[in-house]
Order: C-alpha cells, then sequence, then structure tokens
C-alpha cells in the first residue's frame, strides 16, 4: 500500500486503489475500490452511476492510496468502511489538509 503527497502526482491510476470521495469539506464521504481511479472518478463526477454518490452529489476526490493487488485494496476498503468517521477526517486531512479535490490533478 502507498500512500501519495497529492501534489502533481503523475503515475499510473491503472492501480487497485482505495479511495475517498467527499460532497464538500467534512461533509458527505464515500470510500471506494477501483482499478482505474481517472475513469471511475470521472464516473461518479458526471453521474453516470445511479446511487449513493449520485443521489448525494458526492463527487471530490480528497484521497486515495494504491495497493500492491485487487485482494488488499478491497480489504483496505472495508477496513475503513468500518471506522468512525472521525478516523476516515483524520485520515484524510493528514495527506490533505484543505480537502483539495484531487481529481484535477491527475489529469
Amino acid at each position: 500500500m502507498r500512500r501519495y503527497d497529492y501534489k502533481g502526482y503523475n503515475g499510473s491510476m491503472k492501480q487497485p486503489t482505495v479511495y475517498i470521495l467527499a460532497s464538500k469539506r467534512n461533509g458527505t464521504l464515500y470510500t471506494g475500490v477501483t482499478s482505474d481511479l481517472i475513469k471511475r472518478v470521472h464516473e461518479h463526477k458526471n453521474g453516470l452511476i445511479d446511487g449513493f454518490t449520485k443521489k448525494y452529489r458526492v463527487h471530490h476526490l480528497v484521497y486515495f492510496e494504491q495497493c500492491e493487488d485487487m485482494m488488499s485494496a478491497i480489504t483496505r476498503e472495508k477496513q475503513i468502511k468500518k471506522w468512525n468517521r472521525a478516523w476516515k477526517l483524520r485520515l484524510i486531512e493528514e495527506g490533505n489538509p484543505e480537502w483539495v479535490n484531487l481529481y484535477e490533478s491527475l489529469l
């Protein structure tokens, strides 16, 4: 598992990744897993996926971490989903204290 300083990251996003989306700073959170982060966030951002993120407008990528394989990414996603809100907020703010939408920096 690798966490990033997000600023100007230009690596490949086609890798198992756990991510957190937010509606706004300290807003509604969504934790997910994907093998293609840019594509998946694009789908959320443009309302191409029916469900929670579309209904509650949760479109800002505020955290992600890449994993070695999909099984470890799924395990990590399940772990984060079980956390209380304060732990998730701390995880986001450790790497992204301004809650910048990281999606734009990945393009």
